[in-house]
């Protein structure tokens, strides 16, 4: 009889992971494909997320997102995330993470990873795989972004390295210095026009990309004329949109029951039609060419940000920083005892 021991525990701080995930962002993409793939399978758990959060500080959250991805990953997990938006004006970051990994023979934890990184690549991965899947190319004549911090820094760097063609940017923060860092950092890697925009509406005119990023807590957006050129919006932040722009566009996420929850711009709209007739169906859906976008109208995806992805990118780091013999390595870790 064979005997199941503990693996070793590996604690994968954030450098090691910077480093990979800086270094292979056209391969993160197919690893977050890959990912969608196996739930859409439905090869996967993925629970809804729990929300603590603090009766003295309403702007702030702490999230646990637990998830099982099995297929080609194999993995168990959480993904303990911090969110606390008034750290920006300490110097802070907004969001802090902990990615812990299950092995799924013993259940026992095999790494315990900084996570803010692994959560932002997953994001803009995910997001630079929606805007291909629903534009059908790597170009957009012109890229709107809302919203100008660490999300918005990462999907720029994945259409940098992706290698999308862009004519140009229109960026909007409602720190205007904010954006020209922003647009300042982007022209060193671009030749494309970069303007700082002086309204949020100058964001959306003309783009046939636009990529929200905001902390918004509830929807700042409501005027439906902003998609009339029918454009694809990038959803990310989730609760920027009122009702009537859902309504006005053809709409797309990763998976419907987590995204129509938690007074998301989708569960505010399903709050007021009673349905959710309005949601066209997922990324999943348009990868394996179940469906596909109208082109005569608006799209917009709304990813809530599953579990699954974190497990997907984190064991592809953890896999490579082991491999590469980097990472703190503790093989006594739960026995006391050093082998």
């Amino acid at each position: 009889m064979s005997t199941l021991v503990p693996p070793p525990m590996t604690v994968i701080g954030a450098g090691d992971i910077a480093d990979e995930t800086d270094r292979h962002r056209p391969e993160l993409v197919e690893v977050v494909r890959a990912a969608y793939l196996v739930h859409d399978a439905g090869q996967s758990s993925n629970p809804h997320s729990s929300f603590l959060r603090f009766p003295h500080q309403d702007r702030s959250r702490i999230i646990s997102l637990p998830a099982y991805l099995g297929g080609e990953f194999e993995v168990a997990g959480n993904k303990w995330i911090a969110s606390f938006p008034d750290n920006t004006q300490h110097g802070l970051p907004r969001a802090s993470a902990t990615l812990i990994l299950n092995d799924c023979a013993t259940g026992y934890p095999f790494a315990c990873m900084e996570s803010s990184i692994v959560s932002a690549t997953r994001t803009a991965a995910s997001a630079v795989l929606g805007a291909q899947t629903l534009l059908g190319a790597r170009r957009a004549r012109r890229v709107g972004i809302v919203g100008t911090g660490l999300i918005a820094q990462h999907v720029r760097r994945f259409l940098r390295d992706l290698d999308w063609e862009i004519d140009g940017f229109r960026l909007f923060d409602l720190d205007p210095a904010a954006a020209g860092r922003f647009g300042a950092v982007m022209a060193e890697h671009t030749e494309a026009e970069i303007v700082v925009a002086d309204t949020v509406e100058d964001a959306f005119t003309d783009c046939d990309l636009v990529v929200l990023t905001t902390v918004a807590g509830e929807p700042h957006l409501h005027d439906p004329r902003l998609l009339a050129h029918n454009p694809v919006v990038l959803h990310l932040s989730l609760r920027d949109l009122a009702p009537e722009m859902i309504l006005a566009a053809q709409n797309f996420t990763d998976d419907v029951d987590h995204a129509v929850r938690e007074r998301t711009s989708l569960h505010l709209t399903e709050q007021r039609t009673g349905n959710r007739d309005f949601v066209d169906g997922t990324l999943g859906d348009l990868l394996r060419g179940r469906l596909h976008r109208d082109q005569g109208r608006p799209a917009v995806f709304s990813p809530f940000g599953l579990g699954v992805l974190d497990l997907a990118v984190g064991k592809w780091v953890h896999d490579r920083v082991v491999a590469a013999g980097r990472g703190r390595r503790e093989s006594d870790f739960f026995t006391g005892v050093g082998v």
